[in-house]
């Protein structure tokens, strides 16, 4: 996942010269995402950094996602790794080895407490329990399964391998592995999907499910076969309120079940959350590891003070040969202002259920607090009044109605966060207009 970087550099200057402005979270701890970019086959609606490959010379890719996170580690300097996770791709298709030679070298580089969250998300088709038990044995003690759907009509036009039977005896084998920690994804909105439909597939999945579910919006990405059938006629596109009363169908079964709706797509019960997550929902510090990662972490290893934003070199092939003569591969890194820190922590930290709390805002803008950007008449103000925000003792966040429209309402609170640092710097006008609002992305299996 990508915390979205969408304000504008004109708007730089405003904050770099606010006083007290300082870079994000504690330099000396971070989450680590590690990107395994192979698939067995691209689904019909995938967009994702992944690759389809005759072969793949995993020892090859093995020393150079060890590198890598070698590298990184030592250059920020971190000394204690909160969480792991291995995405993709679909990271289940790399053996058990590959997945402890990276554990045992982020040990080695930076502390991994006893009991720190180690997550694999895994495919049904490349999920079998002598499999899972191995992972299990190298250090995982999460999963983050892509079932998708339950129905194998819904899978065959998602351009998933696996069938639905298939998809609940990985659930099953994972559930007796990982009691507690093996999450679902499921996808709502599909073309042609009825509402009685998709409360079907909640249902079923309730059945079938642990303590944790990942639920998201079909999104028909440009270039995607799925996004190509919609467009030429051959299948039709779900009516937005159709999906607006999907996505309120699975808060209020869910919620009525036990679960907590802790993010936007994201519920748990019995304190199942996911830490590595809620990492970047906090904007706190994370290392991205392999190819297209991303990562916001401090460079003091090179006696950096503020935070970068880094992108790693997307197609793989190209991604070795960086990592091999230079120790990683680093394609993209921009130093963020103050003020790009407080949109991620804006756009990011509202998509929770606590919000964006006093005390986090205070580390990242120790002389602007919330109450004085959102408490003063405005934009927010006016929100509060609708019902779609609260803002109290406890800190800014969305109502229960409001999480469900979060992105109409992020560009009113950026751009009163604009005019709020534009007024501490004697600027009442504001200064530079901003361009739209950034949305913060969500992310699932492949």
């Amino acid at each position: 996942m990508a915390a979205a970087r969408g304000w504008p550099r004109a708007l730089a200057s405003v904050a770099a010269a606010l006083p007290g402005a300082a870079p994000g979270a504690a330099p000396d701890t971070a989450a680590l995402y590690v990107h395994w970019p192979y698939c067995r086959k691209r689904c019909s609606y995938c967009s994702f950094n992944t690759y389809v490959v005759p072969a793949v010379d995993e020892a090859a890719v093995r020393a150079c996602l060890v590198r890598e996170a070698q590298t990184l580690l030592r250059l920020s300097q971190v000394h204690s790794v909160t969480s792991v996770f291995f995405g993709g791709g679909t990271p289940s298709l790399a053996s058990p080895g590959t997945v402890a030679a990276v554990l045992e070298a982020v040990a080695r580089a930076a502390r991994l407490p006893a009991g720190a969250e180690v997550t694999l998300e895994a495919n049904p088709s490349s999920a079998s329990a002598s499999r899972l038990a191995g992972f299990r044995a190298a250090g995982v003690n999460r999963l983050s399964i892509g079932v998708q759907s339950l129905d194998d009509a819904e899978l065959r036009m998602l351009g998933r391998e696996h069938t639905a039977a298939e998809a609940r005896k990985a659930v099953e084998a994972a559930r007796g592995l990982f009691p507690g920690r093996t999450s679902i994804d499921l996808l709502f909105g599909l073309p042609g999907q009825s509402g009685d439909a998709w409360a079907q597939r909640l249902e079923a999945a309730l059945r079938l499910c642990d303590d944790h579910i990942s639920l998201y919006q079909l999104t028909l990405e440009r270039g995607t076969a799925l996004a190509a059938q919609v467009r030429d006629g051959a299948l039709p596109a779900p009516p937005q309120d159709l999906l607006a009363d999907m996505y309120h169908t699975a808060r209020n079964v869910l919620e009525a079940t036990g679960f907590r709706h802790y993010e936007v797509s994201n519920f748990a019960r019995k304190g199942a959350l996911s830490t590595h997550n809620l990492s970047y929902w906090r904007a706190e510090q994370y290392i991205g590891v392999g190819p297209g990662a991303h990562g916001r972490f401090v460079l003091r290893g090179e006696g950096g003070c503020h935070r970068e934003a880094r992108v790693q070199t997307l197609e793989p092939v190209a991604w070795m040969r960086e990592v091999q003569s230079q120790g990683h591969g680093t394609r993209s890194r921009a130093v963020l202002s103050p003020l790009e820190q407080l949109e991620e922590l804006l756009t990011l930290g509202l998509r929770t259920d606590e919000g964006v709390t006093h005390e986090r805002w205070g580390h990242f803008s120790p002389q602007l607090s919330l109450q004085a950007v959102f408490g003063e008449p405005g934009e927010a103000r006016a929100l509060q009044q609708q019902g779609w925000l609260v803002l109290d003792s406890g800190g800014l966040r969305c109502s229960w109605a409001g999480l469900a429209v979060l992105d109409s309402l992020l560009p009113d609170l950026l751009c009163q966060l604009q005019r709020a640092l534009g007024t501490a710097q004697g600027h009442p006008g504001g200064g530079a207009s901003l361009g739209g609002g950034a949305r913060a992305p969500g992310s699932h299996n492949g």
